[in-house]
């Protein structure tokens, strides 16, 4: 509550921004009209446009400005979590936004050096290259006479993205009491997982370490530059790198007029890109043509390290498998390596899966090898894995993008040019790896280290469970399917037995009375009732409840 009353007036926001685009019913069953004090009438200007739900949610996450738009590209990136319809939508976000002023750029650079913007540059554009919801770029030189880029923080974006996170956190909080399917999506994982990749690209010391690891592993790739950095310039709010001069990918003609080869560059970036993603399992997940330059000299040139991927060595053993079940047309294969990849819930239609797997697996089968497109392949099964509700780790769904994304600008340059042709070296090494019997040693080893080590713990541990039991603390919590339908039917059983017995204990007390009755000649009275036809008509009705409740359950 605190929460929304110190963001009132951006709650307001983004409840007028749903209720615009159609989800004004959200507002309303999450209660906000109430919590907000919104005016009544607010709630029928829902927009009567017969438009997608995916263009709608579009739309709701351009009018909240950067911090969602960026949510919405980072959400982009999961083709395992939402249907088609709606990434198709979010791609399409573009970060719309006017560059800040420069007077403000140059003050946060000052503040973060310490000192006056002229001690450490002789030139300073006022014009920004480019700007984004996050920061802008301005160019520069140094004293040395060195062209360097300047990438500044936006003023405020941290503050507003922090905002913005927390007031999203509060609202699925709200979600999860109203709708099941908000619990079970686990809405709020995902959402931590883009909050955690955001706080990551607003950390710009965190892009200059990505684009330093990435050059440390490129430095025999003669055709890849990657721009220096400046530490001694660079911070969390200031990053310097090195200028670089060129023609991005998107400007093909201008390419083609300086007399560059098309074809070479397109083989130098599906070369750079698969040895970054195969070989050394740290790649940049976002190759689209506007983060490349070709130089003068035709090297090319990676921008902007934001967005990166990692891949561990067991998430490159099971993207191998899974290439490799591919390949072979096991879908039993393809399940495994899923399975070992992400986490299969146990409520999945294992039979559904298997099927959607066998028609994935048909859609390829007459495909020349050469023809396939791997990232097209990749997204095609994170979307069946998205129909599963299978959660793949982040940086598998971001390969698939960076995969697509880059058969996209290949195509541009060199339609002729198969990626998977390219690939098969690398698969081939990828392989050799996997089955290197020294790498089959260490990990044999590995494990029977971890085994001794866990044996070697066994006395302690054991003595461990010893004090918690003596000391009656040992907890043991048993989970039974079905368990209430199990115990009601227990529970029926104990009281038919005890009621039987109970009638069977009575049947005795009333032949004694009747066999007492007989021998005294009397009858038998207590304060002149008639003991035994009271007794007899009792117990004709307790067995009359008896049989009943048996024929009744159906069971006898």
């Amino acid at each position: 509550m605190a929460v929304r009353i110190r963001h009132a007036g951006r709650y307001r926001e983004i409840a007028m921004a749903l209720m615009r685009h159609g989800f004004g019913y959200m507002v309303e069953e999450m209660g906000l009209f109430h919590v907000l004090s919104l005016p009544v009438r607010w709630s029928s200007k829902e927009q009567p446009e017969t438009i997608t739900l995916g263009e709608r949610i579009r739309r709701v996450l351009e009018d909240l400005g950067p911090a969602f738009v960026k949510l919405g590209q980072l959400a982009s990136t999961r083709s395992d979590l939402l249907p088609d319809h709606i990434i198709q939508e979010l791609v399409k976000l573009q970060e719309r936004v006017p560059p800040f002023p420069s007077a403000s750029a140059r003050e946060l650079i000052e503040q973060e050096w310490g000192m006056p913007i002229d001690d450490v540059l002789s030139e300073f554009e006022d014009k920004p290259l480019a700007a984004a919801s996050i920061g802008q770029v301005h160019a520069g030189r140094l004293k040395s006479g060195e062209l360097v880029a300047i990438k500044v923080q936006r003023p405020g974006v941290a503050r507003m993205i922090g905002r913005d996170l927390e007031i999203l956190r509060d609202l699925i909080s709200i979600a999860e009491r109203h709708w099941e399917w908000v619990k079970q999506y686990r809405v709020d994982r995902i959402v931590d997982e883009f909050a955690r990749a955001m706080m990551a690209e607003l950390d710009y010391s965190h892009e200059a370490r990505n684009a330093e690891k990435i050059a440390s592993r490129m430095t025999e790739q003669e055709f890849v530059h990657i721009p220096r950095i400046y530490w001694d310039y660079t911070s969390s709010k200031v990053l310097m790198m090195e200028y670089a001069e060129g023609i991005t990918l998107s400007r093909r003609q201008e390419i083609v007029a300086k007399g560059h080869d098309l074809k070479a560059i397109a083989e130098h970036l599906t070369d750079g890109m698969l040895q970054q993603i195969f070989i050394e399992g740290f790649f940049h997940a976002d190759p689209h043509p506007g983060n490349l330059l070709v130089r003068e000299d035709g090297k090319l040139v990676f921008l902007d390290f934001g967005l990166v991927g990692h891949l561990s060595e067991d998430m490159k053993d099971h993207l191998s498998g899974l290439i490799i079940a591919l390949m072979r047309r096991n879908s039993e294969g393809m399940i495994r390596a899923i399975s070992r990849m992400g986490l299969i819930p146990d409520d999945c239609d294992m039979d559904a899966l298997r099927s959607d797997m066998d028609r994935l697996r048909e859609e390829y089968y007459d495909v020349p090898f050469a023809q396939v497109r791997i990232g097209k392949a990749l997204t095609d099964l994170f979307a069946v894995a998205q129909r599963h509700r299978i959660m793949l780790p982040p940086d598998m769904t971001l390969l698939g993008k960076s995969l697509l994304t880059l058969e996209g600008v290949i195509e541009m340059l060199d339609p002729s040019l198969s990626i998977i042709d390219m690939a098969e070296p690398f698969g081939r090494k990828l392989l050799k790896k996997r089955y290197n019997t020294r790498r089959i040693s260490r990990k044999v080893l590995d494990g029977v280290a971890g085994l001794a080590e866990s044996l070697l713990d066994l006395p302690g541990q054991a003595r461990q469970l010893s004090a918690l039991i003596s000391k009656g603390k040992l907890r043991v919590e048993i989970s039974v399917p079905e368990l209430k339908t199990l115990m009601r039917k227990l529970d029926q059983i104990s009281n038919r037995l005890s009621f039987s017995i109970v009638l069977l204990a009575f049947s005795i007390i009333m032949v004694g009375l009747i066999i007492g009755s007989s021998l005294s000649r009397e009858p038998m009275m207590i304060w002149s009732f008639p003991v035994i036809e009271v007794g007899f008509i009792v117990a004709l009705l307790m067995v009359a409840w008896l049989l009943y409740a048996i024929f009744k359950s159906g069971r006898f």
